[in-house]
């Protein structure tokens, strides 16, 4: 993304005193509204669903923002919600959510701990913080549509159906997000992290790697555990392959590149004295250049074939990537607004310095407008409550965050209360930060 002109341009941040009295009228509204969204989070955290499925968390989005006097569109590129509420001439901003968990067991100890299972028996959690996100977006919006004569310009709010396999947002821009609804000036979007409760972290530029999911189908031939002469045996073809993987990050890449390559499954075999037929692998990589990414892509294939050959394997593999995410590139000066606004609403010490994460979000789609890029921006809130932060051994960041819960993990659990105030306080203030200003009293 560049920061090519678009049809109606974001005013200039606020001056602090006009964006403090902004926030301060909106954000009065927030107690009445917590409640409802403590409940919509346990709720939702009770009851997850998985990507694609998210039919009774939509609802429930759908219905509260009907409530609040938003124009409500159902089943947008799936589950996807989108509420429109216009407010007069100005910006349009999009204030994206994502609703889908994962299957992952949960182990927190709640006492609205998902329970749930797929027909398959398969666990269900919110793993990822999706159920904050959800609650805060819906808190969002309820204030600002109780305070319209504080701002001016388009709120779009929309609910994503799934983001953990990088489907949802480009499902809903092919459905016509943009075509139907109009295309925003901005689109915000925050993440929960295992940071301490109350800060936030932003980084201009990329943010978050691409990623591309790939699935290598190796061949061999089965035969008797006893006899493995008569094979070509896919499971020690599978783990050559899996150590010569290695080598992409460490030999073909410059160190100044970085990327990840990870093997997250390898199925292969149903009995100890049998050799199978074929070995099957899926890998995740990570990167923070599309160019670097098709090298990494290239070279996975380039092993995979050689190691069949040497192994003599009966055929060829088949390499398939099953989907791809874009690197999350954040607009620095969109970005440089959104951390002035936090910084002036929380305190600078509350900002926490920006670093790469080499996880991934489809949430850069939505930075792909018909005619031009959509300026984005894409934070970090902290959720981990502050006695599990401070007991936690390590004097950096990086070393505390090793030793507390972490997305896609069982025993991920925010501070419920500051995580929800605070991201619907983060939200709300980063788009008071690109609306226009309401009535003069309080411009001026």
């Amino acid at each position: 993304m560049n920061d090519a002109a678009h049809p109606q341009p974001v005013t200039g941040p606020s001056t602090p005193s006009v964006l403090q009295a902004r926030a301060r009228r909106v954000l009065a509204h927030l107690d009445a509204v917590l409640p409802d969204v403590d409940a919509l989070y346990r709720d939702l955290h009770e009851h997850p669903e998985l990507s694609g499925q998210e039919a009774r968390t939509a609802a429930q989005v759908a219905h509260r923002l009907e409530a609040e006097g938003y124009a409500v569109s159902r089943d947008v590129g799936g589950h996807g919600v989108v509420g429109l509420l216009r407010n007069g001439d100005g910006p349009t901003v999009l204030l994206r959510g994502d609703m889908d968990a994962l299957p992952v067991e949960e182990k927190t100890g709640l006492p609205y701990a998902s329970r749930v299972r797929t027909e398959d028996g398969e666990p269900v959690m919110h793993a990822c913080g999706h159920d904050v996100h959800t609650a805060c977006l819906v808190g969002t919006a309820a204030v600002l549509a109780r305070s319209r004569d504080a701002w001016r310009g388009t709120v779009m709010v929309v609910g994503q159906p799934a983001e953990e396999t990088l489907q949802g947002a480009k499902a809903m821009l092919d459905d016509g997000l943009y075509s139907r609804f109009g295309t925003p000036d901005v689109v915000l979007g925050q993440h929960t992290a295992p940071l301490p409760v109350g800060t936030f972290m932003h980084r201009e530029g990329v943010t978050m790697m691409g990623s591309a999911h790939v699935r290598l189908r190796l061949f061999g031939r089965g035969a008797h555990g006893a006899q493995p002469e008569l094979s070509v045996d896919p499971v020690v073809l599978g783990a050559s392959v899996v150590m010569r993987l290695q080598t992409i990050v460490s030999r073909a890449l410059s160190p100044l590149e970085a990327a990840v390559v990870t093997v997250g499954a390898f199925q292969s075999g149903t009995r100890a004295n049998v050799i199978p037929d074929e070995a099957l692998l899926e890998l995740t990589v990570r990167t923070e250049d599309a160019a670097v990414q098709e090298r990494v892509l290239a070279a996975i294939e380039r092993i995979a074939k050689g190691e069949a050959a040497a192994s003599g394997a009966p055929r060829a593999p088949q390499v398939e990537v099953l989907n791809r995410g874009p690197v999350n590139r954040n607009d620095p000066e969109l970005m440089r607004r959104v951390r002035d606004a936090h910084a002036e609403w929380f305190g600078r010490d509350a900002l926490v310095p920006g670093v790469l994460v080499t996880a991934s979000e489809d949430f850069p789609f939505f930075a792909q407008g018909p005619e031009h890029p959509v300026p984005t921006a894409y934070w970090f809130m902290g959720i981990t409550p502050r006695k599990a932060w401070e007991e936690a051994p390590g004097a950096t960041p990086q070393e505390k965050m090793a030793h507390v819960p972490g997305p896609h993990s069982g025993g991920y659990a925010p501070d419920r209360e500051g995580s929800l105030r605070g991201g619907c306080e983060s939200l709300t203030v980063a788009a008071l930060a690109c609306l226009h200003a309401g009535d003069a009293s309080v411009d001026h």
